[in-house]
């Protein structure tokens, strides 16, 4: 068994802006790039999102929703040092954490001594500790898995915790929408409607084998995550291998004019989501990925320092050029080279 906690901050940027100033307090705040630039949303507090703002929205379409919008210029470096000190909170109480980004972190805590090995006691704790050494707030998912750790840190957003114990995963995957499994978008979920499935315990009815026709690889991964099986362990030593972004589009896109403004857009994405992992390794490749309407996959890759754009276009025209069919999804990354061998946690037979 294991004890597994997800630490998300509360509209991490936005939330040091206002912390900043406080005559951002209580009003509809954004941190993102201009409008008048073709910026993007990178997140924003829970007063814009009222008027349904989100992260990757075109700044100008965010400031039509929610004309009192304010957009604050990113400060990267600001939000860089905060992320630093609630690192070093997380590690007095293991050292197996897991960073996906500044603003998140997998923590396994299986064998920690800390608040008498209580997971719950220690997310509650870590939460304290970063409220009074930072004035910021958090909210963590405690569980037995990453998978749930992950869906329970959302659970009571902002500044909340939920815990699902030992022998009660069933139960609250049984309530889960579909949607709610990481992974599955809007057209996955709508394929599932289609199938009257609806939640996970209507998806576990479904045999794997009419999954894995459906869905491939992924039918697998439903097949899993509906009875909670993921074995994925938390790495204190973790590298990335790759980061990327894509976009599975509601009608299928075929002329040159519509998947190049699709890649600016994941471009601009993968951009952001690059700064935000505060990784310091080098890029190796980059690449473009496409899934044609037949589902076909195909990938273009090439050696490269940086996230150069007129050699992702470029792989876009070669894919294009190779499969002219009408695309499903579209794709962009970069890779790293081979990492380091990872250190996993050890399991250990002790109450929850």
């Amino acid at each position: 068994m294991r004890k597994i906690i997800h630490v998300d901050m509360d509209c991490f940027y936005v939330a040091i802006e206002q912390r900043d100033d406080p005559h951002l307090s209580n009003l509809p705040v954004a941190v993102g790039g201009s409008s008048e630039r073709r910026g993007v949303i990178a997140t924003a507090n829970y007063e814009a999102r009222k008027y349904g703002v989100h992260s990757a929205m075109p700044s100008g379409y965010a400031l039509q929703l929610c004309p009192g919008l304010i957009i604050v210029k990113p400060k990267m470096q600001k939000y860089k040092d905060e992320s630093k000190v609630i690192r070093r909170i997380f590690h007095d109480y293991t050292d197996l954490v897991e960073p996906l980004s500044l603003d998140e972190a997998y923590l396994d805590t299986t064998q920690s001594t800390q608040c008498y090995g209580s997971a719950t006691w220690i997310a509650q704790a870590i939460c304290k500790d970063i409220l009074s050494k930072t004035g910021l707030t958090a909210s963590a998912g405690v569980s037995t898995s990453k998978f749930l750790a992950k869906i329970c840190s959302d659970w009571n957003k902002p500044n909340g915790i939920k815990v699902i114990g030992p022998g009660d995963e069933i139960d609250f995957i049984d309530k889960l929408p579909v949607k709610k499994l990481h992974g599955v978008g809007k057209v996955m979920t709508s394929k599932l409607e289609s199938m009257d499935v609806f939640t996970c315990k209507e998806l576990r009815k479904l045999e794997l084998a009419k999954l894995v026709k459906q869905f491939g690889k992924q039918g697998k991964y439903l097949y899993d995550l509906c009875r909670g099986v993921d074995e994925r362990k938390v790495s204190s030593d973790s590298v990335r291998k790759s980061i990327s972004v894509e976009n599975t589009f509601s009608n299928d896109i075929d002329s040159w004019q519509q998947c190049e403004s699709a890649l600016f857009e994941l471009v601009s994405d993968l951009s952001r989501r690059i700064e935000a992992a505060d990784s310091e390794q080098k890029i190796h490749k980059v690449y473009v990925k496409v899934k044609l309407a037949n589902f076909t996959q195909h990938t273009a890759e090439s050696i490269s320092t940086g996230l150069d754009l007129k050699l992702l276009v470029a792989l876009l025209k070669k894919l294009r050029e190779q499969y002219p069919s009408p695309l499903r999804l579209l794709g962009v990354g970069v890779r790293f080279p081979e990492p380091r061998k990872m250190v996993y946690a050890k399991q250990m037979d002790i109450p929850f």
